[in-house]
């Protein structure tokens, strides 16, 4: 552990990302990991802001996540959320009576003009998250998403139609003229390593690559960059990645989704089953670490977690499927 990286800066969104977070946590030392965020997804909600990806990267740090469902607080309760369907409003977007608190609290702070990266920062400190977790921009950036029925917002669409209609196109609102948070830049400035989670890379990784100077901090890094598959015999291990790439023809292999950050990594790690992607990949200059990558539970997290660091840290090379 003495040859690890003493500060690891992860490129991440959704539950996958939240899960490797908290595997690389509890693998490295207090304080050595830094997590920037995707606000792609964020949406306005009776009238607050709700950031679902920092959310659950907040609570799975602090140990607050509904294990079971990936995502909100555990115990959580819902008579906010009832009060409100009883006054007719929609109420598809499940949001528990705890995590209402944060969204009143985090909407209250931006009322009053502070940034997201800093109340993002203090909610992280104040609800015990063991890492920093740092929006990767205070300005607006959404996904959208156009499907047989026009242009849709990224919430409507995941949670509201439960991700049934097909996708033709993407694109990320705001990025051309949203500026990288200084603190994800200095973050990736003084990182030993920088990993992009297992997250679905055309939904929570390429929203944070479409900010310029994050991917060109990224991409002019001298320090090892390594990918992780979200996906597993081409079927991710939990969203509607597959059918995405599939619907936009873009198959659904790990080679393919190491492809989607071409230029940007160095090396890969994929699962056992995919081992025989491993030459594809070797082909094109990327170290290759096949590995179980399924996190079924945080220790299972931090053993691979623990894996991609030795890795990283001793010199990458094929390690092939057992």
């Amino acid at each position: 552990m003495a040859n690890w990286p003493r500060h690891v800066v992860m490129i991440a969104g959704g539950v996958g990302g939240a899960r490797m977070a908290e595997g690389l946590t509890r693998a490295l030392p207090e304080g050595a990991l830094s997590v920037i965020a995707n606000i792609g997804d964020d949406e306005e909600f009776y009238g607050l802001r709700v950031c679902p990806d920092i959310d659950t990267l907040i609570y799975t740090l602090s140990d607050r996540i509904d294990r079971k469902q990936g995502w909100g607080v555990a115990d959580d309760t819902v008579k906010a959320l009832d009060i409100l369907a009883t006054l007719g409003a929609p109420a598809w977007m499940k949001l528990g009576d705890a995590d209402f608190g944060l969204h009143i609290w985090r909407s209250w702070r931006l009322a009053a003009g502070d940034g997201l990266t800093e109340i993002t920062r203090e909610a992280a400190r104040r609800l015990g998250a063991r890492a920093a977790v740092l929006p990767a921009s205070d300005d607006r950036l959404r996904t959208k998403l156009l499907t047989q029925e026009g242009w849709m917002d990224f919430q409507p669409w995941f949670v509201g139609r439960r991700c049934e209609p097909p996708v033709r196109a993407l694109r990320y609102d705001g990025a051309d003229s949203a500026a990288a948070s200084p603190a994800a830049l200095a973050a990736i400035a003084a990182a030993d390593l920088i990993v992009f989670a297992p997250s679905n890379p055309l939904l929570s990784i390429e929203p944070i690559l479409a900010i310029a100077g994050l991917r060109q901090a990224i991409a002019t890094a001298h320090v090892p960059r390594i990918g992780v598959s979200p996906l597993i015999g081409g079927k991710a291990v939990k969203g509607p990645l597959a059918r995405m790439m599939t619907g936009l023809g873009l198959g659904t292999s790990a080679a393919g989704v190491a492809e989607r950050y071409h230029g940007l990594i160095d090396g890969f790690v994929l699962d056992a089953a995919d081992a025989h992607e491993s030459e594809a990949l070797l082909a094109r200059g990327l170290s290759v670490l096949a590995t179980d990558i399924l996190m079924r539970d945080p220790a299972d997290a931090q053993r691979l977690g623990a894996e991609l660091l030795a890795w990283a840290s001793h010199g990458r090379k094929r390690k092939a499927a057992s």
